[in-house]
């Protein structure tokens, strides 16, 4: 029980540490950092939708207990102004608000 809770809570702070930096425009270093704090072999997956991150950190990592797999999830807000993927985020009513029309700012 106590290799389960640590491991979920690896997984926790893999995964909340990982959403802070994409949040801040760091994937790279997201899933650096987030694999360098989760368990050994764990699953670290970022996804990206509009303006919010999802990490997710999956753990299979319990030769006590076979099949068991921990998990967390974090989410996040990209910043103002982060660039992912070529789109930056921006605040309604801030200074570059993108036209809706696709039009420059």
């Amino acid at each position: 029980a106590m290799t389960a809770m640590n491991t979920q809570l690896r997984c926790q702070d893999a995964a909340r540490e990982a959403a802070r930096l994409v949040a801040r425009g760091e994937p790279d270093r997201a899933r650096e950092v987030g694999e360098s704090i989760a368990p050994s072999g764990a699953r670290l997956e970022i996804k990206l939708a509009g303006d919010e991150v999802t990490v997710e950190v999956s753990s299979e990592a319990f030769s006590q207990l076979p099949g068991l797999t921990v998990s967390a999830k974090a989410l996040g807000v990209l910043e103002p102004g982060v660039l992912i993927g070529g789109e930056a985020n921006v605040e309604p009513g801030h200074p570059g608000e993108r036209d809706p029309s696709g039009g420059p700012p």
